[in-house]
């Protein structure tokens, strides 16, 4: 049997980072997408015969049709898409701006919508596949000054729920995590003062690692009978 291929945007760090590992040490072949941390793509490639890096503006439609199709011409298939990349930003409601907007719009969700519509066509033609989109708590929950942010995960997992009814009939699995606070780049701003207290509103009083999600990835690309899920993993952060 052939071994399974994976794409995985926003591969160089952190969650991204920490799912390619995994996916690379259980025998899949990993095309780790990136677009600005070429050093640590490139660091990353280097630890695994099994990881082929790719650079590619993900928020961009031609970016990531040759991103696909330099997949399916060195691999002839795709088997698992996990839709990781993404960017936050902190910012009043009333101050954001239109540039605001789309930078994070665009990063977040169309890169979702774009990189899946790619990526479907081999799948569906196939009848099988695995799509896990990373999203986020304050997708469920919202989050004060992150209106954006809170927007394009909730849109991202809209879109889970549709396609996983959409793709379902064509064996496909489609679902999202919604990670918490987990010790990232994305998080390197708060103070020691800042983990603390967030610590003592998680149940399990400690943040996350990037492993946690990598561990609930693993599990959703070996499962064949969960689709349409939203899967937090955050210590029970949003239990109210």
């Amino acid at each position: 049997m052939s071994k399974k291929i994976a794409i995985v945007t926003g591969a160089s760090r952190g969650i991204g980072r920490a799912i390619a590992k995994m996916l690379a040490e259980n025998n899949y072949i990993v095309i780790a997408n990136y677009f600005r941390s070429e050093e640590e793509a490139t660091d990353l490639q280097n630890k695994f015969d099994n990881i082929d890096i790719f650079k590619a503006d993900v928020s961009k439609r031609e970016d990531v049709k040759k991103l696909v199709e330099y997949t399916l011409n060195k691999y002839k298939k795709i088997d698992i898409l996990v839709n990781n990349a993404g960017i936050d930003q902190e910012k009043l409601f009333q101050e954001i701006t239109d540039e605001d907007w789309n930078s994070v719009i665009n990063t977040n969700l169309f890169s979702v919508f774009c990189t899946t519509q790619e990526v479907v066509k081999n799948m569906i033609h196939n009848k099988n596949g695995c799509i896990i989109n990373m999203s986020s708590i304050w997708g469920l929950v919202g989050a004060s000054c992150e209106s954006i942010y809170s927007i394009s995960k909730a849109g991202i997992d809209a879109m889970t729920k549709s396609l996983a009814k959409e793709l379902g009939p064509s064996n496909i699995r489609v679902n999202s995590i919604a990670p918490g606070f987990i010790d990232t780049d994305m998080n390197k701003e708060y103070s020691k003062d800042d983990i603390n207290n967030i610590k003592q509103d998680i149940p399990l009083q400690k943040i996350g690692q990037p492993e946690d999600i990598a561990k609930c990835v693993k599990w959703l690309v070996e499962d064949e009978y969960t689709t349409g899920q939203v899967i937090a993993i955050d210590g029970g952060w949003q239990i109210h």
